[in-house]
């Protein structure tokens, strides 16, 4: 007696455009390719006192962990480890931070 209820025209559109949109959004994701290949950072920090680092350094408008961190392909405890030597040595300056960021800029 009971059953499913016969849609009408426009639910069924709906529904129709609802699957259209969800097949165009897995083609979307199965066109992304495979997967990247993440490389290995280093834990080692490069050598503060290198003209190279400076003149990187020099280049970029602020100074956190995780910029430092992609551009020298290190780790970020390597990175922070970094721009403490370089504050202590007088070559960068502290502008604002807290426990979990600090921010610097090049004098």
């Amino acid at each position: 007696m009971g059953g499913k209820k016969k849609l009408n025209l426009k639910q069924m559109e709906r529904m129709q455009d609802k699957k259209d949109e969800e097949d165009k959004e897995k083609k979307k994701k199965e066109k992304g390719g495979a997967p990247k290949e993440r490389k290995a950072s280093s834990v080692i920090a490069p050598d503060a006192k290198s003209d190279k680092i400076m003149g990187e350094l020099k280049k970029m408008h602020v100074l956190t962990p995780y910029t430092v961190a992609t551009r020298f392909n290190i780790r970020i405890s390597a990175a922070k480890d970094l721009l403490d030597q370089l504050q202590g040595n007088g070559s960068i300056q502290l502008v604002s931070g807290n426990h979990s960021i600090k921010i610097y800029r090049v004098d």
